[in-house]
């Protein structure tokens, strides 16, 4: 094969261009086969082969700077700059990231795990080396979905008003991560159905200049001419009126027009914007005939593309999904709202069943928070299913136009926590910390999916502001689910167990955790109260002040950043209150960026685990209780 024999890029380069489509055709086999163990990004992969393959062949990185948006497509770059042999690893714990990372490659030289953001580097990159005088070419592959980004347009604008050289190319598959919405992808749409409007274009100036005596006369107005030649077209307008030269549609899988198409495009002063035409799942019939299904596989069986998922209990997306399909039918103001994650937030039957109340804004997390607000103004119910990671994006928008005029906005935070295999660019750990801070914001996490249920009719039913609920990426407990789940009073916390001995204070899944340990340290006579922290903002004040009074030894525990987490809050309680003496420990994420891996694997690293908790009630204790307790001091 030749793929066993490409190791670095400069290997393409003495391969002829049918050796080239051999090898596209070899990747595509590799990755099939690869992914079908480790699971990945596939879909998105298969169609990026023949332009990875392209570049590279064409250029020199990492000298010349290729800029993937989002890193999740750029399994075929990591192929050919020597990391084939490290796929058995891919994102699994310490092993080859599925993303784009520095750390990891000299050829990575931009980390994305969220859209949007390739043109603002490869605009930042290209000032670089004009300011420095260097001579090195700059590429972002930026897909259509991610063109519904409002960073991407602000940098479009940008980088049109500069003309430095730069090469957009718009890796057009009609699909991001859900099906595009919006009005970019339905112009996108009419060029990928026109001629070829650069072509129509000379033909049209070659035929003014031949004209004779009446030649110099149109000479002044010819521009004007072709401008409108260019409405009448449609095709690429949108994008030269932005100052880009405009090339294509190009099929993105026809190598000989792609390396044809580049060489051409560097004689073009200015920035480029290259149109390329692929087909997602390119080449493996299940994730060509869904691409949605096929985004992030679990592993899968490679001939029939059965996925072969363990059977458990249903996930919290599950649950939220169907519950907010019941408060709909009883409130006709609930409106569900999403950034381009239908699925992925759990929404599809929920879509199927009120169509005109599910709105898909696209990767559009700002214009998805202000919207809300909007609706919350005139009255509706909007809740707005989000990552965690991705509600980073609309901040501003959370605090400025929904927290301060305190509108009736519900969040509903998806993988809140540590997300496992996608590591550490969407982990779910910082939400607490830069929500609990706003004022008119209340927080909650349930301990299992039957409290996400009340917790949701508790969101519904709240009139006095923003709340939010967040929960984990992970598998329910099994529970029996109320019928009519009932609203929790807000800041009340709930006593899991008893214990005379140490509190400890948990958020979320850390409650399984904690009466884990609480079953181990019975055995040694320590009684632990574990407390579902169920509310990380307002706190249970009257519950925090009783453990003052008991003189009870607190131990705080959340997959969350411990940096102005819910620990932060317990402590800054005390601390206002002015009560001394009461000892409080703060389990979560450290102050460092989690990698991939198992979300098993990840709560073993930074201690949030059983056995942990354990260390730290022992810790904890007076010397003299730990002796009375059987233990060694």
């Amino acid at each position: 094969m030749l793929l066993d024999h490409i190791n670095q890029p400069e290997d393409l380069k003495r391969l002829s261009t049918a050796e080239l489509e051999q090898l596209a055709g070899e990747i595509r086999q590799f990755l099939v086969e690869k992914l079908s163990a480790s699971g990945g990004h596939l879909s998105s992969n298969l169609g990026i082969v023949e332009l990875t393959i392209a570049l590279h062949t064409l250029y020199d990185s990492p000298r010349d700077k290729f800029i993937f948006d989002v890193g999740h497509q750029a399994y075929v770059h990591k192929i050919l700059t020597g990391r084939k042999d490290r796929f058995d690893t891919l994102r699994k714990y310490k092993g080859m990231c599925g993303f784009i990372k520095r750390a990891e490659s000299d050829h990575d030289v931009w980390e994305a795990g969220h859209s949007s953001t390739s043109l603002s580097a490869a605009m930042g990159m290209a000032m670089a080396r004009d300011l420095k005088g260097e001579d090195f070419r700059v590429f972002a592959v930026i897909g259509d979905g991610a063109m519904t980004g409002g960073m991407a347009l602000e940098a479009m604008n940008h980088i049109g008003h500069e003309k430095k050289n730069l090469t957009v190319i718009l890796n057009d598959n009609e699909m991001s991560i859900a099906p595009n919405v919006g009005a970019i992808h339905n112009y996108l749409s009419k060029i990928r159905s026109d001629k070829h409007y650069r072509k129509a274009k000379e033909e049209v100036e070659s035929l003014l200049k031949k004209i004779p005596a009446i030649g110099g006369t149109l000479a002044k107005t010819a521009e004007k001419v072709k401008d409108s030649l260019k409405y009448l077209l449609v095709s690429g307008v949108w994008f030269e009126e932005l100052g880009f030269n405009y090339i294509g549609p190009v099929d993105g899988h026809n190598l000989p027009l792609l390396l044809e198409t580049l060489k051409q495009s560097e004689k073009v002063e200015g920035p480029v914007l290259i149109h390329v035409i692929t087909t997602k799942g390119k080449g493996y019939s299940p994730a060509e005939m869904d691409s949605h299904k096929w985004h992030g596989a679990s592993p899968y069986k490679i001939e029939s593309g059965q996925f072969l998922k363990a059977v458990g209990n249903p996930m919290y997306t599950e649950v939220f999904g169907n519950t907010l399909i019941e408060l709909a039918e009883k409130d006709e103001r609930v409106v569900a709202v999403t950034p381009a994650m239908p699925g992925g937030s759990g929404l599809m039957n929920f879509a199927a069943r009120f169509p005109k109340r599910m709105i898909d804004v696209g990767i559009a997390e700002q214009h998805a928070a202000t919207l809300c607000a909007g609706m919350a103004a005139e009255g509706m119910k909007p809740v707005f299913a989000v990552y965690s990671t991705f509600l980073q994006r609309a901040y501003d928008q959370v605090v400025h136009d929904i927290c301060r005029p305190k509108l009736n906005v519900m969040f509903a935070i998806d993988r809140a926590g540590f997300v496992g295999p996608d590591g550490e660019t969407h982990q779910g750990v910082y939400d607490i910390a830069f929500l609990r801070n706003l004022p008119n914001m209340v927080l909650m996490m349930p301990k299992d999916e039957n409290e996400l249920r009340r917790m949701m009719r508790t969101g519904i039913d709240y009139n006095e502001g923003p709340i939010a609920v967040r929960y984990a990426r992970i598998n329910g407990l099994g529970v029996p689910m109320d019928e009519n789940p009932q609203p929790i009073p807000i800041g009340t916390w709930e006593t899991l167990t008893e214990g005379d001995t140490m509190a400890v204070l948990a958020v979320g899944p850390m409650n399984q955790v904690a009466l884990e340990a609480a079953d181990m340290l019975r055995k040694e006579g320590i009684n632990l109260r574990v407390i579902n922290a169920r509310f990380i903002k307002p706190l249970d004040e009257a519950m925090l002040l009783q453990l003052a009074k008991e003189h009870m030894p607190i131990i705080t525990m959340e997959e969350g950043s411990e940096q102005g987490g819910f620990g932060s809050a317990v402590l800054e309680f005390y601390a206002k209150q002015g009560i001394e003496g009461v000892r409080v420990r703060t389990m979560g994420v450290p102050d460092y960026f989690v990698e991939h891996g198992s979300i098993k694997e990840q709560r073993q690293e930074v201690g949030l685990t059983a056995e942990h908790l354990i260390t730290q009630v022992h810790t904890l204790l007076p010397r003299k209780r730990q002796r009375s307790a059987g233990l060694n001091a």
